[in-house]
């Protein structure tokens, strides 16, 4: 039987167990997938694009660090969001405007998703508009992309916006598996106006903390500003496992140089 990696607070901060199970999820209704066979991406004959993410088996789950958001927690990075890449560089985008839900916070309160939205209006904040654009931004953008997400492919009984709540959860969950700022802190590199830092000291560190994957970073000029941890998924979106691994791509940072700057809060 795999290790499964469930909430942080329960197994502490490491995906080192390989596996990031999602299968706790308060769902009423199950995708019916098995998680037993090849990681997305590694499925070379996806028969059922229900049960193997594609093509958008690449997924990257992207978190901010900002500055200067009202609200923003000083002793975290928040969520950016969940992107379901291509397995060859490409991606795919805004795939079904007939689901582009309006109000994404009555979809989540409807379906009892009430915790999932608390946690969101904590740590998924728009640094550009109001939070709820970009919720329904990144859904309408990246969560209808989603193979396992498709209509046809929910469970019998489904309610309207199913899809939109289990993309939602999945991505809270598995951003509480990925504390990057303690990560980091747990390495002496704090928030500061006057430290600067190497690409490969950071890096280091975030390695150390998950376990040896390495994330991609990125910066704005020399502001650290972006940071994206790549996964492989088995089964559904609803109720599989996420498989952390190596960004395939370089982190966009200069070598040395980068500034971590507080927040102002």
């Amino acid at each position: 039987m795999h290790p499964t990696f469930v909430l942080l607070s329960l197994l502490g901060p490491s995906i080192a167990s390989s596996y990031v199970d999602l299968s706790h999820l308060s769902k009423t209704l199950s995708s019916g997938c098995s998680t037993s066979g090849p990681a997305s991406c590694y499925d070379t004959s996806v028969v059922n694009t229900c049960c193997t993410e594609y093509p958008g088996g690449l997924l990257l789950q992207t978190q901010f660090w900002n500055t200067d958001v009202a609200g923003s927690p000083a002793d975290s990075w928040t969520i950016h969001g969940l992107w379901p890449d291509n397995c060859d560089g490409t991606y795919n985008e805004d795939c079904d405007p007939s689901r582009d839900y309006s109000n994404i916070t009555e979809v989540l309160t409807s379906q009892g998703a009430t915790s999932t939205l608390d946690y969101m209006r904590q740590y998924w904040l728009s640094d550009d508009g109001t939070d709820e654009e970009l919720w329904k931004h990144e859904w309408a953008t990246h969560g209808t992309c989603y193979s396992t997400l498709e209509t046809s492919c929910l469970p019998a009984g489904s309610p309207e916006g199913f899809e939109a709540v289990a993309f939602f959860e999945a991505v809270v969950n598995l951003f509480q598996t990925l504390p990057t700022y303690t990560w980091l802190a747990d390495a002496g590199i704090t928030p500061s106006t006057t430290q600067a830092h190497t690409l490969s000291s950071l890096l280091s560190a975030l390695e150390a903390g998950s376990g040896g994957y390495t994330p991609a970073l990125g910066c704005s000029s020399h502001t650290l500003s972006t940071i994206s941890w790549y996964f492989n998924l088995k089964g559904s979106v609803i109720d599989g496992e996420f498989v952390p691994i190596t960004s395939p791509e370089s982190s966009t940072c200069p070598s040395s140089g980068i500034r971590y700057p507080p927040k102002i809060v």
